[in-house]
């Protein structure tokens, strides 16, 4: 099947096309990176308020609880200073991947950089974390929270995950956080991460994968699409696009415990029903 039939294949899944899809998600982060605090309980359109008055609203104390139940500890939550954890992901994916000193990090869609501040207190001064995102909102809080943390080894760069604005073979574990799902190109993002990775490089995201089939009105609605609902992708389809990348080692583990939080994304659907967070590993072969 070529790149063409792959990409065609994943839009009728998601029945919007690949501009409508990442129109979508560029408008629900940029309005989400533009707000003060977190954006765990932002609008996502103007006459949509009413989460925002019910009591949905994260304070830092919620975020927090919120940050913990996707993997976070404490001493994560406290090492970053306030802005840059949106209570946005599915899981921690700095817990996930063994950082060591040294390392150079690639963080997919790296939102307002909490990753990025952990993964670069792990690589430490002779490491760094380059965050990569497609919305120049979130880059731009991205940025301003460099000053706020303090912190010289991370770099935020706007680009494309299906385009990446990274040399070839210069990374050594790539990190991501429910953001590949909202690719309406997933087999090239795939592509990418292996074009950039170094040899023996790790592979090592958080994101939702589909364990049922995603009822029709969800895959036409751009809420549903970026809301990490339904551009999520089966198990088999993941490990045979990493596969197609050239990945080895694959793994993909769901987590069973993150059917509460998936919950919560909405009073009106069951999503546990549809989708679960999964830890999704890889590595691209050692050929020195």
């Amino acid at each position: 099947m070529s790149e063409r039939r792959q990409s065609a294949s994943e839009n009728e899944k998601s029945m919007l096309s690949a501009c409508e899809q990442r129109e979508a998600v560029r408008d629900r982060y940029s309005s989400i990176a533009e707000t003060e605090d977190s954006g765990c309980c932002e609008p996502t359109s103007e006459d949509d308020t009413d989460s925002c008055s019910s009591g949905g609203c994260c304070d830092d104390t919620t975020l927090a609880t919120k940050s913990e139940r996707l993997g976070y500890t404490e001493d994560d939550i406290d090492a970053v200073a306030s802005g840059a954890d949106l209570g946005l992901g599915c899981g921690n994916p700095t817990a996930l991947a063994n950082l060591a000193q040294g390392q150079q990090v690639l963080d997919l869609g790296s939102g307002g950089g909490f990753d990025c501040f952990l993964a670069a207190r792990k690589v430490g001064p002779t490491g760094f974390v380059i965050g990569v995102d497609m919305t120049p909102e979130m880059i731009e809080r991205a940025r301003k929270n460099i000053d706020k943390n303090e912190t010289e080894n991370v770099e935020f760069r706007l680009g494309e995950i299906e385009h990446l604005p990274v040399a070839d073979g210069s990374i050594d574990v790539i990190i991501s956080n429910c953001v590949i799902n909202l690719s309406p190109n997933k087999s090239q993002v795939f592509s990418e991460a292996f074009r950039v990775l170094r040899p023996g490089g790790q592979f090592a995201i958080s994101d939702v994968v589909m364990t049922a089939e995603v009822p029709q009105e969800f895959r036409a609605d751009p809420e549903s699409v970026s809301g990490c609902v339904a551009g999520a992708a089966t198990i088999s389809d993941l490990e045979a696009m990493l596969e197609r990348a050239g990945f080895e080692g694959i793994t993909i583990e769901p987590k069973e415990d993150s059917h509460q939080f998936i919950r919560e994304w909405s009073s009106e659907h069951r999503l546990e029903d549809y989708i679960v967070s999964a830890t999704i590993e890889g590595q691209k072969p050692n050929t020195e």
